[in-house]
């Protein structure tokens, strides 16, 4: 069965979702996703109500609703790798710092799954502190590692 890139991106908001300090990164939650979702290789997202404006927010990670997550299958890494770096999505990706504080650790991690398979996100939150633990492996990887062993 062929394989699908799972990712995993996680953040702290700086203010809570209705706070004008995060506005510009909620107001375009919609329209980055949704490209996402348009994107030729984009297989899968993880869902919050569907609220205008909410994107995924409401998936917040342990009692802290700042702590946020995303989580995505793409068909291959070159998928992915369009869709972060080539669109509308890197110029917020640039500007991460103005809306997430500055996390100590990474958050960001990819791993590969059956296609067909819709990770959780404990799932998700498990292979992202492989990554921390134990460096980037087949098991949990990150850019660098991922593009190494294209």
């Amino acid at each position: 069965m062929k394989k699908h890139l799972a990712e995993l991106n996680v953040g702290r908001l700086v203010a809570p979702t209705d706070d004008p300090r995060v506005a510009e990164f909620m107001d375009n939650l919609d329209r980055v996703n949704g490209l996402g979702k348009r994107m030729p290789g984009f297989v899968w997202m993880m869902e919050g109500s569907g609220e205008p404006g909410a994107g995924n927010t409401e998936n917040a990670i342990g009692d802290d609703p700042q702590f946020v997550a995303n989580l995505t299958v793409w068909k291959d890494l070159a998928s992915l790798k369009t869709f972060v770096f080539e669109t509308i999505h890197n110029r917020f990706l640039t500007r991460r710092s103005e809306w997430f504080s500055a996390l100590g650790d990474k958050h960001f991690v990819m791993w590969w799954v059956e296609s067909g398979h819709q990770p959780s996100l404990e799932e998700a939150l498990e292979r992202l502190e492989h990554l921390r633990l134990h460096g980037a492996t087949d098991f949990a990887f990150d850019w660098a590692y991922a593009l190494d062993h294209q």
